[in-house]
């Protein structure tokens, strides 16, 4: 049994991390501040005495006794990391730095989720990890794009500086149960107006691309990373089937059997026009390889949506 602390443990991702991790039977500490996390996402975990939840900002430090940080904490998508842009940059700066601190003080091995979001509008595709990316570094997402990339390198530093054991994960666009409702994300955002049956909203033309990841493969390659001996990354962990977006918005419509429209929008600054990850390396040091095919990955997360209004 390990003691592992996962930031961000009451989030999307976070809370299947924690199941995840408690049933390979280790003492789970959920730390999350609640500004995107909730409470239900992890409730049905309080009654297992080797899960405890603590409230906290990681720009706050914190002194806990752990072998292993997964730091997660971070808003993800753009209407909450653009909410407070200020505090997403500190989150990833302040934030990293705190936890890479606990890390070195507690001889424990930290895993940080990075993201696709760190290669910006690729001019390199499909994206590898040797590729430094195309970001904008005064732009409205840059906030997370580059605190990201801020957070790579405090990583990198602190690795050869300290010799503080990390692992850096490149995140790709990841859907599934316990997304937010109003998160602004494409699938949640698709998944909900389909079952309203309200228009679809695409925000450009619908040619721009994404590579969608059921969250239970994410988690497993997480976990492959954290404790893969001899390579710390970074690594591109996601699904390597790329979509439109407009393909996307008419696979929704067809599973939920909806009489969704779909309307055009302006596309926002700064969105990437493609995005798919090279899988070469996540393969060849982690043996991952995606297993949820994207259509039974949404009818899960519909089937979930389903409920979510049902109970509003």
């Amino acid at each position: 049994m390990k003691n592992i602390l996962v930031t961000g443990g009451a989030g999307f991702i976070g809370s299947h991390l924690c199941e995840k991790l408690l049933e390979q039977g280790n003492h789970i500490i959920c730390l999350d501040n609640f500004f995107t996390g909730s409470r239900k996402n992890v409730e049905h975990l309080f009654d297992n005495r080797e899960f405890e939840l603590i409230r906290h900002d990681i720009i706050e430090p914190i002194i806990l006794e752990v072998d292993q940080i997964y730091n997660l904490a971070c808003p993800a998508s753009p209407i909450h990391y653009q909410y407070n842009a200020i505090k997403t940059i500190k989150t990833n700066v302040l934030g990293v730095t705190n936890m890479l601190d606990l890390a070195d003080s507690a001889k424990a091995r930290i895993l940080q989720a990075s993201t696709s979001e760190v290669y910006g509008d690729p001019i390199v595709h499909p994206q590898k990890e040797s590729y430094w990316g195309n970001v904008n570094p005064i732009g409205i997402r840059s906030c997370y794009d580059e605190g990201k990339r801020v957070a790579e390198t405090l990583m990198m530093d602190y690795n050869r500086q300290h010799n503080v054991d990390i692992r850096i994960i490149r995140i790709f666009n990841t859907y599934g149960p316990r997304m937010a409702q109003n998160d602004g994300r494409v699938v949640s955002n698709f998944i909900v107006q389909a079952l309203k049956n309200e228009d679809i909203t695409i925000y450009g033309d619908g040619s721009q691309t994404r590579s969608f990841c059921y969250v239970d493969d994410l988690v497993r390659g997480m976990i492959a990373l954290m404790n893969t001996e001899n390579f710390i990354g970074p690594v591109n962990v996601g699904n390597d089937g790329e979509y439109t977006i407009l393909d996307l918005a008419k696979i929704i419509i067809e599973l939920t059997n909806s009489s969704s429209k779909i309307i055009f929008k302006p596309l926002p600054s700064d969105d990437p026009c493609q995005r798919k990850p090279d899988l070469s390396l996540a393969k060849e040091k982690l043996g991952y390889a995606p297993t949820v095919h994207v259509k039974d990955g949404l009818l899960k997360t519909i089937e979930y949506f389903q409920n979510v209004l049902l109970d509003a």
